[in-house]
């Protein structure tokens, strides 16, 4: 493949550790020809704690597994229904900035939201996109020699329950929404392709390669 194709894999709902384990493996493995991919999926119920998180902000966790990870920002919480998109992509090489990529990341969901006529905000003191001061979509990044992975999930129609036991994202009280409650009606395929079609637009990839395949030498 030449080196600006990108490969995008459907994986389905997944445990959280390998596919964290492997976003590492393939960032700290690739060669400057590499393409940059970026995977679409689901978690199991998990919170994960950012490289910096405070354990302040972990109220109450439950029956439900904590793990320590290396993306930026505080605690937030994982589960099915809400969709994952993990961006492995070689920053140098598309002459992107961190803070431009999560510019992207935040214009890509409002723009998905605006077209079910939801008025959606990004915020520059809190990293994400917020519907009325509730947050609907939340961002995290690891950096490593100008290659990046983690990346953003989206709210669709998750069970919302467990951020009680958290001060999401580090904010005490800040409220959490999905698009469900927001009248949102499509299935996840659905809100997936979609939010795909305006992520791929504002990263400037326009014929990438869709596979539900997982390579082994990931894991």
């Amino acid at each position: 493949m030449a080196q600006d194709d990108l490969i995008v894999r459907q994986l389905g709902v997944c445990d959280y550790e390998p596919i964290w384990h492997a976003m590492q493996n393939f960032t700290a493995t690739r060669q400057s020809e590499t393409a940059d991919e970026i995977w679409m999926l689901q978690h199991r119920p998990i919170f994960t704690q950012g490289q910096a998180g405070k354990a302040e902000h972990l109220l109450n966790s439950g029956q439900i597994p904590v793990l320590q990870v290396d993306r930026g920002g505080q605690v937030t919480y994982h589960g099915p229904g809400q969709l994952m998109f993990y961006l492995l992509l070689d920053l140098r090489r598309r002459k992107l900035g961190v803070r431009q990529l999560v510019t992207l990341m935040e214009q890509s969901v409002i723009k998905l939201l605006a077209e079910y006529d939801i008025t959606a905000l990004a915020r520059a003191d809190a990293p994400g996109v917020y519907v009325d001061a509730a947050k609907v979509a939340a961002l995290g990044l690891r950096v490593r020699h100008g290659r990046c992975y983690h990346g953003l999930s989206l709210n669709v129609d998750l069970d919302l329950s467990p951020f009680a036991g958290i001060n999401p994202c580090g904010y005490q009280g800040l409220q959490v929404t999905r698009l469900r409650d927001l009248g949102v009606e499509d299935s996840l395929a659905e809100v997936r392709a979609r939010l795909s079609e305006h992520l791929l637009m504002e990263l400037g990839y326009n014929s990438p390669h869709f596979t539900t395949e997982f390579p082994n030498d990931y894991v």
